[in-house]
C-alpha cells in the first residue's frame, strides 16, 4: 500500500491562486471603508466571515472528496483568503477596548454565527450534491 503524498505542487499552486482571489475580494469590500465610522470595518469583517463560513460549508458539502482540486482551490484558497481570523481577532480586541459590550457581541456573533453558517452551508452543499443528511466530520473541513 502506497502512502499518500503530503505535498503537492499543484495543490499548493491552487491554494495560492485561490487565496489571491479571496484576498482581493475581501480587500475590494474593506479598503474603500477606510476612514469611515470605527464600527463599519468590524461589521463588514463580520459579514465577510459569516458569508465565508456559509460558502465554505457549501463548497465542502457539495464537492466532498469527489473533486479534490476544486475543493482546494475554492475552499482552502478562495474562502481561506476571503475570510480572516487575524482581522477578526484584532478588530474584536480593538472594539472591546473601545466599547466592551459591542466588542463582546462581535466575538459571540462571529464565533457562533460562523459555526451556524458553516452547518447551514454543509446542508445546502449536501443537497446540491444530493447526499442528504450527511455532515462531514469537522476535521475533514478545510
Amino acid at each position: 500500500m502506497a502512502s499518500a503524498r503530503w505535498f503537492s505542487p499543484v495543490s499548493l499552486g491552487l491554494v495560492v491562486l485561490g487565496g489571491a482571489v479571496g484576498v482581493a475580494a475581501r480587500a475590494a469590500l474593506i479598503v474603500p471603508l477606510d476612514g469611515t465610522h470605527p464600527l463599519v470595518v468590524p461589521a463588514v469583517t463580520l459579514a465577510i466571515n459569516l458569508l465565508g463560513s456559509l460558502l465554505l460549508g457549501v463548497i465542502v458539502g457539495w464537492l466532498d472528496d469527489r473533486h479534490a482540486r476544486w475543493r482546494v482551490l475554492l475552499g482552502t484558497g478562495v474562502m481561506g483568503g476571503f475570510t480572516t481570523y487575524s482581522a477578526f481577532a484584532v478588530q474584536a480586541v480593538s472594539t472591546f477596548t473601545a466599547a466592551p459590550v459591542v466588542g463582546l457581541a462581535l466575538m459571540v456573533v462571529s464565533l457562533f454565527g460562523g459555526v451556524l453558517a458553516a452547518a447551514a452551508g454543509l446542508l445546502v452543499g449536501r443537497r446540491i450534491a444530493d447526499v442528504p443528511g450527511e455532515i462531514e466530520p469537522l476535521g475533514d473541513a478545510e
